[in-house]
């Protein structure tokens, strides 16, 4: 069983209906009546949907379910569907150093202040993270941009060069990408 969650807000009848089949799913069930709501807050690291009869205020992934009958099967799909675009939009956000990255939107956040990047500079920034150490120009040229190593070029350190002074321009810090001796690393 994974982390998501599907939290059915006071409706016993439909909890119980998905407790009957909740080896066929692919996620938990959760009931939470009015009083135990403030259980939430401690959910927040779960990806989860709150399905409900009315719209909650201050809960952003909820189902609001007012239509009756509906399609059971069609329902889990949709359920299953929204599970999916939770995950996407979770995994599309990585934190670096004091800066939040949106992958799917290609932008830099910080303070209310975000950056439009690139692709290339997106990936290059992401390879970085991901590899927690310097990497050098063969291995970036490679990995980001699938050159192979014989290939004498600058693209590498022209990219990183025009990225860092974007980021100084916008953010005022010449720190977040470094030069090492044995290459460039995120801070």
């Amino acid at each position: 069983m994974n982390n998501q969650s599907l939290i059915i807000y006071d409706n016993k009848i439909l909890y119980d209906i998905f407790y009957e089949i909740q080896d066929q799913l692919q996620f938990s069930i959760i009931y939470l009546t009015k009083k135990e709501l403030t259980k939430l807050d401690q959910l927040r690291k779960t990806n989860y949907l709150v399905l409900s009869r009315k719209k909650l205020h201050n809960i952003s992934n909820q189902i609001v379910l007012n239509k009756l009958p509906i399609n059971a099967f069609k329902f889990i799909e949709r359920l299953n569907i929204e599970f999916l675009r939770l995950k996407f939009n979770e995994q599309s956000k990585i934190t670096i150093g004091k800066y939040l990255f949106d992958l799917n939107a290609r932008e830099m956040i910080y303070q209310n202040q975000k950056l439009k990047l690139t692709e290339k500079e997106i990936n290059s920034i992401s390879y970085l993270f991901k590899v927690k150490k310097s990497a050098n120009i063969q291995e970036l040229q490679q990995k980001v941009w699938g050159y192979q190593f014989e290939l004498e070029t600058h693209t590498v350190e022209t990219h990183i060069y025009r990225l860092r002074k974007k980021i100084f321009k916008t953010f005022n810090d010449n720190q977040f990408i470094k030069s090492t001796p044995s290459g460039y690393k995120v801070n």
